[in-house]
């Protein structure tokens, strides 16, 4: 699999050196996870990180009820982690699952720390992509106080139009915070005014 994709990810998210970008992609390992199969599975402690080249995964939970529950979709060229299982070396309460074929290029826990201690440069770039996550996640917890749910819908809408491509209904609605019933009046409108 060639690694032209994950060398520009790493120049785009922090200018480096091509030499040293280039290094840096050639501690990941490939990866291919089947539609279905799991990147992560609840219960285990997440061992990679992962740069998605192509394909679609979601992350969920089950709530207090065991409802299953939509946490996170990853789109290509993104970074796929449960980073406190992963930094922690806790057990996930997350699965991460392919919802399509995907390819990537994965990094272990112990290659990651190699790297970080032996490179200045991806110690930045891992510095950037956990901001990223933190910023994400900040806006996403914000989102669901203060937004109705016709703005998340909208607001995934136009960030992302891959997830609904490749999720299912259910599962946006309850990555969403909604019902079913409640994610089909709210498209019918969209389209509508749309």
């Amino acid at each position: 699999m060639d690694k032209e994709l994950l060398l520009n990810f790493i120049q785009h998210s922090l200018p480096v050196p091509t030499q040293t970008a280039s290094y840096i992609a050639d501690q990941f390992d490939n990866k291919v996870i089947l539609k279905n199969d799991y990147f992560l599975e609840a219960g285990t402690v997440s061992n990679d990180y992962l740069f998605l080249a192509d394909g679609f995964m979601r992350a969920f939970t089950y709530d207090a009820d065991g409802n299953d529950v939509t946490t996170a979709f990853y789109t290509k060229n993104r970074i796929v982690l449960e980073a406190s299982s992963f930094f922690m070396r806790t057990v996930s309460a997350e699965t991460i699952q392919a919802l399509t074929d995907c390819t990537g290029f994965s990094l272990s826990f112990d290659k990651l720390n190699r790297l970080f201690h032996s490179v200045p440069e991806f110690r930045e770039f891992g510095r950037a992509m956990l901001v990223r996550q933190l910023v994400a996640l900040k806006q996403r917890t914000l989102s669901m106080i203060n937004k109705k749910a016709e703005e998340r819908y909208v607001d995934l809408f136009e960030s992302n139009r891959d997830i609904f491509q490749h999720a299912q209904l259910r599962h946006i609605a309850s990555y969403l915070g909604v019902t079913d019933t409640s994610l089909s009046r709210i498209r019918r409108d969209f389209s509508k005014n749309g």
